[in-house]
């Protein structure tokens, strides 16, 4: 009806403009039309819902591409700034260097040593055979070793053994350092000494001019020997070649430094008298000392005592230095001459220095200054013991801070969970199994999260990480034998640390399987029963379960868990997500395949061992017993019945 109106409402409007009433059948035969000629064929109702769905997932796929392709041109032009930008920093480097190569050798300019390469050189071909030619300070140990990291990371299945062949430092360095840094602190604390306080007479003078002379034979061995061996990196890549090497240190400030340091100056005490003045350009060579200090710290597992205690070492150096200035300072005024000067009684430097701790702390209790330069002397040490030692506690302040920081930190984070359960009045069995949490995972790892500290490494250091602690356990997975060791290298990087309490269920009966689990320490029991006491086996350190339900169809979803495993005691396990390992797959199509052939087999496997075999009873008999015996009467009868002798009978009767 709707369509007949419509018809004849445009009928009436063409007669009207034209002005043909008598047409009016010509018009209805013209305008008169099929409504559902010209539409769309009607599909059935699951048609429809198909169509509309491959519409939609063709939708979906097209917006994933669009997004994929933006995020990659993201990403490109992410990665093209970033190396514009570290192109412009390596510029600005190498330019800062260059100013202050020039600004160095208008102060300090190139020294020819052309006829000590000569003279050295027999020394210098010995020392190959114990050094070797060149000496790694950065991360190996001889010039060989090259490239140690490209035949690393060449197979992802490196181990430890060869990472750490590599990638230790040069203890022989450290240890030499060691030497040199005793031979400098011998000069830095005796040379005042000996100048302030009466240590030279013709007894002891030889003993002195030994231990100078060992003192300068350190320096002048570091000098010719060592220093020239250090490889150094040039524009990223390592330089080992012993000529470039040697080039490098001569041109460098730290060698024209050295070189001043070592100019004996004593041989002036043969014309003006004996004195350790002509050693102060020994302390020249400071550079030496910190790099032994820096280099102890990267070596040490608790590099913060080192810090302590070079902190210390600052402290009563700088009350040696006024020790000798307040025993100078009294001979310019005259030995006990004034109650405030050292009066000459017991032992002279340690009398002083007794005087020095008092002043520069600000103990009190001194004597007063008389003289108008005892004063002034008195006051100086006032103001330099205030600034240095504000300054020497401010910085073992930041020392200890440093040092118990991740303390502080694990005692933060337990007193706001404490707090937090107090709040919402949480059972006491809980908090103290939170409480027992904490207290183990922090005895045990040291940190309460592991990424924390794995994320701010760069990847190549994740990847030695998780490659020395975990690759050997997945290799012996028989799920994962087979697949591409790449593949299983990007897994461990995956891996999540989770900690149980004795007790805890990992996983219960019934739950939806969406992780495997690799036990890093302690065990697990797979227990069952009505109350979980029957214990059918117990899996330790190295052992794998939950591997099947990675392998199911639905990436979110997964089979049910078919046992109940409990934590025996502490236990430390890593954990795969099932979603990770899909992620990973993506880019393996090959171990993808391994992987969903194996996992069928394990599933027919596990299904096999689950059916009931040929002597195992049926269940209805293992309820209700053995069927009893039929009665020999009713035997009988049934022969009778399935003789069809009964039948024949009724027949007849009727």
């Amino acid at each position: 009806m709707p369509h007949l109106q419509k018809s004849l409402h445009l009928l009436v409007s063409v007669g009207n403009n034209q002005g043909q009433v008598g047409n009016t059948e010509t018009a209805l035969e013209s305008c008169f039309f099929d409504p559902f000629a010209f539409s769309a064929p009607i599909l059935r109702k699951e048609d429809y819902v198909r169509q509309k769905e491959e519409e939609r997932i063709a939708k979906e796929e097209e917006d994933r591409k669009k997004a994929e392709e933006a995020a990659r041109k993201a990403e490109e032009k992410k990665k093209k700034d970033e190396e514009k930008r570290l192109e412009a920093e390596k510029k600005a480097e190498e330019e800062r260097l260059a100013e202050e190569a020039r600004r160095k050798a208008k102060i300090l300019p190139y020294i020819s040593c052309s006829c000590f390469d000569v003279l050295f050189h027999p020394v210098e071909e010995k020392m190959d055979t114990v050094l070797g030619s060149t000496i790694d300070p950065f991360t190996g140990t001889r010039s060989q070793q090259r490239n140690a990291k490209d035949r690393i990371w060449s197979s992802s299945a490196c181990k430890a053994s060869s990472l750490s062949s590599f990638l230790s430092p040069d203890r022989r360095y450290i240890s030499w350092l060691t030497v040199v840094a005793v031979a400098y602190n011998y000069n830095v604390w005796f040379c005042p000494a000996r100048l302030a306080f009466p240590y030279h007479n013709d007894t002891v003078n030889p003993f002195w001019i030994l231990f100078d002379v060992l003192s300068d034979v350190v320096n002048v061995i570091d000098i010719v020997v060592w220093q020239p061996r250090l490889q150094f990196v040039k524009a990223g890549d390592i330089i080992v070649n012993r000529a470039l090497t040697k080039v490098h240190y001569r041109k460098s400030y730290r060698f024209k430094t050295d070189m001043l340091s070592i100019i004996p100056f004593d041989l002036l005490s043969l014309h003006f008298g004996f004195s350790s003045i002509y050693r102060f350009n020994r302390f020249i060579r400071i550079d030496s000392f910190f790099e032994f200090s820096d280099r102890l710290e990267s070596v040490m597992a608790k590099a913060y005592i080192w810090r302590v205690a070079r902190t210390t070492g600052y402290l009563l150096y700088m009350l040696h230095l006024n020790a000798c200035a307040y025993y100078v300072a009294s001979v310019h005024q005259g030995l006990a001459s004034t109650t405030w000067v050292y009066d000459g009684k017991g032992t002279a430097y340690l009398r002083c220095y007794y005087f020095a701790v008092r002043s520069l702390i600000n103990i009190g209790g001194l004597p007063e200054p008389v003289t108008l330069f005892e004063i002034m002397f008195q006051m100086t040490n006032f103001f330099v013991g205030v600034f240095v030692f504000s300054s020497l506690i401010g910085q073992m302040r930041d020392v200890i801070g440093a040092a118990t920081a991740a303390q502080a930190y694990f005692r933060a984070s337990m007193d706001g969970c404490v707090e937090y359960m107090n709040t919402y009045t949480i059972p006491k069995l809980v908090q103290n199994r939170v409480r027992t949490w904490y207290n183990y995972t922090w005895a045990s790892q040291g940190m309460l999260d592991e990424t924390e500290l794995l994320d701010k490494m760069p990847l190549v250091m994740r990847i030695a990480i998780a490659v020395d602690i975990n690759l050997a356990t997945f290799q012996k997975i028989q799920l994962f034998q087979g697949c591409d060791q790449q593949m299983l290298v990007d897994m461990l990087l995956r891996l999540k640390s989770i900690i149980y309490l004795p007790g805890d269920f990992v996983v219960r009966k019934g739950d939806i399987g969406k992780e495997m689990y690799i036990i890093k320490s302690g065990a697990v029991q797979v227990v069952g029963g009505p109350d979980n006491s029957i214990v059918f086996v117990t899996l330790k350190a190295g052992c794998v379960f939950g591997e099947i339900s990675l392998l199911q169809s639905a990436k979110d979803g997964g089979n049910r868990r078919t046992a109940n495993v409990r934590a025996y005691g502490f236990a430390n396990l890593f954990v795969l997500e099932k979603k990770d390992l899909f992620d990973i797959l993506v880019h393996y199509p090959e171990s993808q395949k391994v992987l969903a052939k194996k996992g069928r087999q394990l599933v027919k496997t596990k299904a096999a061992a689950g059916a009931p075999t040929k002597d195992e009873k049926p269940k209805g008999l293992t309820l209700f017993g053995q069927r009893p015996p039929t009665p020999k009467l009713l035997k009988a009868f049934g022969n009778l019945r399935k003789a069809g002798l009964l039948d024949k009978l009724k027949v007849r009767s009727s």
